[in-house]
């Protein structure tokens, strides 16, 4: 299977608020390339009474030839209300349904709060396994934080989790922590079918910052072939901060990952 590019649509988040601008985004993106999409921070999906429903996202993707590979849902949603979750995902022919980092009331717990939240997890990642949909687990950097002796982090607890536990590695963050994202790959071969890329540019007066790929520092010529070992299916640009035009930023990172053998 080939793997594909998509654009993780938390970056265009202020131009998904309304139907019509969540609409003329997605066409924005097909016109560069893009197939793919994860829906995350849609404006216009969110809410009781959402403008844009599942059904009708799905139609417009359909119209323009774009899948939605993934989602970033709340955990809340996703452990109160699974059936519907699953309703929702099946709808958008969406198959992988990942959170953005782990919930306030468990990471306030450190260690024990990580390991409580691979317990409480379990059953509902093994009913949306029983729907055909895989659950994934976006990083940050604080995720890196060393326990105990020696160099064990918290992400160690989540490398060390049931083979069903997802991990939708955002490399950005992990290099930010002074971890080397190859090495993580190779420790979690066929359970990152998704992941995360946006680069690291020095700015003289602010430091790092983030940018499109292929137009910082990071490590490309390494990370890519061990996503590639890894078995990754999604490769989802996510510029979570744009320094300039954001469709700009989507299409500088989508004409280097397409020139790249993935």
């Amino acid at each position: 299977m080939c793997a594909v590019i998509a654009v993780q649509m938390y970056s265009l988040r202020d131009y998904t608020k309304t139907s019509s601008d969540f609409l003329e985004s997605l066409k924005k993106i097909r016109q560069i390339g893009y197939q793919a999409v994860q829906l995350s921070a849609i404006g216009a999906m969110d809410g009781a009474s959402p403008q844009v429903s599942a059904v009708e996202a799905k139609k417009y993707m359909d119209d323009l030839g774009i899948s939605c590979s993934a989602t970033h849902r709340s955990w809340d949603a996703l452990s109160g209300n699974t059936e519907a979750e699953i309703e929702f995902h099946l709808t958008l022919g969406c198959n992988y349904a990942a959170i953005g980092g782990l919930p306030g009331r468990y990471e306030s717990e450190g260690e024990q709060g990580y390991r409580q939240f691979l317990e409480d997890s379990a059953p509902v990642i093994s009913r949306l396994k029983e729907s055909g949909i895989r659950f994934g687990y976006h990083n940050h950097s604080h995720e890196f934080r060393r326990i105990g002796q020696g160099k064990s982090t918290l992400y160690d607890i989540l490398i060390n989790a049931q083979v069903d536990f997802m991990l939708e590695l955002d490399t950005y963050w992990a290099v930010h922590a002074g971890v080397n994202p190859v090495r993580i790959l190779q420790q979690i071969p066929g359970r990152a079918p998704v992941i995360h890329l946006k680069d690291k540019e020095v700015i003289q007066k602010d430091g790092p910052v983030m940018a499109p790929v292929g137009e910082g520092n990071m490590d490309w010529d390494s990370i890519l072939p061990a996503c590639k070992n890894a078995g990754v299916e999604v490769y989802a640009v996510e510029q979570d901060i744009c320094r300039r035009d954001a469709f700009d930023c989507m299409k500088s990172s989508y004409t280097f990952l397409s020139a790249k053998d993935l």
